[in-house]
């Protein structure tokens, strides 16, 4: 499943990336527990609000069914990886996304791409 999710609507983009992420989990046999499909939405906001605020234009989303995982992939033009920072209290200017994802993830992966930007991924137990 890939989802093209664009910065002209950032707010409406990842609601649409969540609603996405929601069908494709709907259509999982055997289905996914409540509690981890609630996961594997919350990263998919995370990534899909980092890649728009970061990475710049689209960030197309895709998301892959193995048989013991779900692997949430968001690929944005940016070459910066995502970092570890304390979230900023006062300003709300970020820091609250990648330490959360990290937390929930069992394993995270950040790869250059030939074409330039990169994919952050993020793989939750089933």
């Amino acid at each position: 499943m890939s989802v093209d999710v664009a910065t002209d609507r950032p707010a409406g983009s990842v609601a649409a990336a969540r609603d996405s992420a929601r069908r494709f989990l709907e259509g999982l046999v055997p289905a996914l527990a409540s509690e981890a499909a609630g996961t594997v939405v919350l990263v998919v906001s995370e990534l899909v609000t980092n890649a728009l605020r970061h990475g710049g234009g689209t960030c197309p989303l895709d998301l892959t069914a193995h048989p013991n995982g779900i692997e949430v992939a968001v690929h944005d033009h940016s070459p910066r990886a995502p970092r570890m920072r304390a979230p900023d209290l006062d300003v709300g200017a970020g820091g609250f996304g990648w330490p959360p994802v990290n937390r929930l993830a069992t394993s995270t992966a950040v790869t250059r791409r030939a074409s330039g930007g990169k994919t952050v991924s993020a793989l939750l137990l089933r």
